[in-house]
């Protein structure tokens, strides 16, 4: 049953993004263009995103249990440190020099369109970076 509703979850989520047009990066690189010709549109799928989002989330954070049984695993940090600011800079200017997301690039992988595929290429290699690095640091 985790898994249909994982697969359910993710299959609303993309359609979401392609309905919103967050798998469009022209669109999202208008949203972006602040001092040209910008486009709030994605704005209000963002700000709609977190209203439907912020109850659920509270009422996660009051239980100790999934719906499905599994174990709820809220972030509790709350500071700011180096390694989540520079990541923070490295996700923001790879969505402002490629137009696209993560979410959105595996969702258009689908057009096959040889540019989202390099893209979803270098995220994964990204990802493995990463894990390598945080594996090495580990020790």
């Amino acid at each position: 049953m985790a898994r249909l509703s994982a697969f359910l979850s993710g299959l609303l989520f993309g359609l979401g993004l392609l309905l919103a047009g967050m798998a469009n990066p022209a669109k999202v690189l208008a949203f972006l263009d602040l001092a040209g010709a910008w486009d709030p549109s994605l704005a209000l799928v963002m700000a709609g995103a977190i209203a439907v989002a912020a109850l659920p989330l509270h009422l996660a954070g009051k239980r100790s249990r999934a719906l499905l049984g599994g174990s709820i695993q809220l972030p509790t940090r709350r500071d700011l440190d180096a390694r989540l600011i520079v990541g923070s800079l490295l996700f923001g200017v790879g969505w402002g020099i490629a137009g696209i997301c993560p979410g959105p690039a595996v969702a258009i992988l689908l057009t096959w369109h040889w540019q989202s595929a390099l893209f979803v290429a270098a995220m994964l290699g990204g990802m493995l970076i990463f894990a390598a690095l945080e594996g090495r640091r580990g020790r």
